[in-house]
């Protein structure tokens, strides 16, 4: 795990990476919105759980920690949850109705910790809402990205990922057409159905979230990236074939 460091006021990214031999890494992103009911999404590796609580100590007292919010359940998103609910003791998950059916393949979490909800709708966190998005590509069905209406940032999940040849902290800084190249590859991995996704229905996806006008893309698996709305948009778009 790499250190912690600001992507935006209010928002600290919880980064690490995996290794793909002969190719780079896949980041693994976390992130902590400072909001005035704390709001974690996504909890890291499990390998990394160690490190990632005592980062996130250094972020917050995990006794104000107030939400977890998981995109979805996969392993590289849950797996610091358990650890987390046990020293957060007022932190609720965030997830869905399958969310909570995968997460109870493992063990049942109880129903007082949990906290269900649909795409379209919201928590309200003291200072701002958080809406619930569906991504435009995803590997799991449960997946719930989240938009923040006080910073206007959109949390993506696998949505955007790249898989880069060295950890990065600013998507921006990474040349464009090696970033198109290594989000096409990704995209074609994580979400092999886009390509026989019909190309209309995709623009409209793809258009809402150019609507949306997020002020930064959040991904799980890309630096942070401020001000690259189209130019990721595109990368999908390209990634389908559309």
């Amino acid at each position: 795990m790499q250190s912690a460091y600001k992507a935006i006021d209010g928002t600290w990214v919880l980064p690490s990476c995996v290794p793909v031999p002969g190719m780079g890494v896949i980041p693994v992103n976390a992130y902590l919105i400072k909001a005035r009911a704390p709001v974690l999404v996504d909890t890291g590796l499990h390998a990394d759980t160690e490190a990632f609580v005592a980062t996130l100590r250094t972020l917050i007292d995990l006794e104000d920690l107030r939400w977890i919010w998981l995109t979805h359940t996969d392993q590289d998103h849950v797996g610091s949850l358990r650890r987390l609910l046990a020293e957060a003791p007022r932190a609720r998950v965030v997830t869905n109705f399958l969310g909570a059916g995968k997460l109870a393949l493992v063990a049942p979490l109880p129903p007082e910790r949990m906290y269900l909800l649909n795409p379209g709708q919201s928590i309200d966190i003291g200072d701002r809402t958080l809406t619930a998005h569906v991504p435009p590509a995803y590997d799991a069905p449960e997946t719930i990205g989240v938009h923040d209406s006080r910073s206007g940032a959109y949390f993506s999940s696998d949505c955007f990922g790249a898989v880069l040849e060295a950890p990065a902290q600013d998507a921006a800084a990474i040349d464009r057409e090696a970033l198109r190249e290594r989000q096409t590859l990704w995209a074609t991995i994580d979400a092999p159905w886009l390509h026989d996704v019909d190309a209309a229905r995709l623009a409209t996806v793809l258009e809402g979230v150019r609507r949306m006008a997020p002020t930064a893309v959040f991904s799980s698996h890309l630096p942070p990236a401020v001000g690259m709305n189209d130019a990721l948009l595109g990368a999908l778009a390209a990634a389908s074939g559309c």
